[in-house]
Parts: structure tokens; sequence; C-alpha cells
């Protein structure tokens, strides 16, 4: 009967702690985002993501539209500051035309986990005319 006792209470201590760890979902906003004054007639365009957080799982769905030249990729970049460039660490699925999609799933490790909650992971698509860069958008925590 004790070891049957203490099962149960373990198993009720992990489920309780499956349970209490909800998903966060948030929104981010996509924006034209010219490098310098020279890209600022090739960069156009908005679009948004949900982004959703349960434990280390980061899922990330959204839309975009009106890039003047089609999506060539998209990636989650990863800066050592909020505001600044960064290197590409996922890669997102995206369409590649002038409105479309970008999804991804991806598990991330603890110290990715410390960046995102501290603001320092971004969504960047780029286009055949703005390679570096046309829509950018922070994932900034906000509290519920």
């Amino acid at each position: 009967m004790r070891v049957t006792a203490s099962v149960v209470l373990v198993l009720a201590a992990v489920l309780s702690g499956a349970v209490a760890q909800e998903a966060q979902t948030f929104e981010v906003r996509l924006a034209a985002a010219p490098r310098d004054s020279a890209m600022r007639e090739f960069v156009a365009g908005s679009g948004s993501a949900e982004i959703t957080l349960a434990g280390s799982e980061l899922v990330v769905t959204g839309r975009f539209e009106g890039l003047k030249s089609a999506a060539t990729r998209a990636n989650i970049h990863l800066a050592a500051v909020t505001g600044v460039r960064g290197p590409a660490v996922y890669e997102l699925d995206v369409s590649k035309d002038m409105a479309g999609t970008i999804s991804g799933v991806f598990e991330l490790g603890n110290e990715t986990l410390a960046r995102l909650e501290a603001g320092h992971l971004y969504i960047q698509i780029d286009s055949d005319s703005a390679p570096e860069g046309n829509l950018w958008g922070w994932l900034l925590w906000t509290d519920p």
C-alpha cells in the first residue's frame, strides 16, 4: 500500500506541474524596415505572426502582404540586444510570393529561451529586392 500511495503522489505532482505550465501566446507585428535610406524604395508591406511557447517548443504561424517583390526566405534571428540585427538561428517556411504565410516549430534550448524572454529574437522576411530584410518583427513578451 505504501508503494502505491507514493506512486500516486509522484504522478499527481508530475501532472499538476504539467497542467500549471500553460502555453503562452502573443502576437508579433511585422513591419517594413529599410536597412538604410537607399532601400526605402524596395521595402514595403506588413504582416503579423502568432507565437506560442509551450515549455521549450516555439510555434510560429503568420501572414504577410504588400511586398514589392517575392519573399525569398524567412528566419528567426538572435540579437545581442533588442533592436540590433543578429544572425539567423531558425529557418521558417515562407510563401515565395508578395503575400503569403510563414510557419515553423522549434525546440529552444535554455539559453535561447532566456534570450527570448529578454526580447532578443526577431522574425525577418527577406525578398528579391530586399535580400537583407523586408519585414521585421520583434518577439517581445507582454504581461497579461
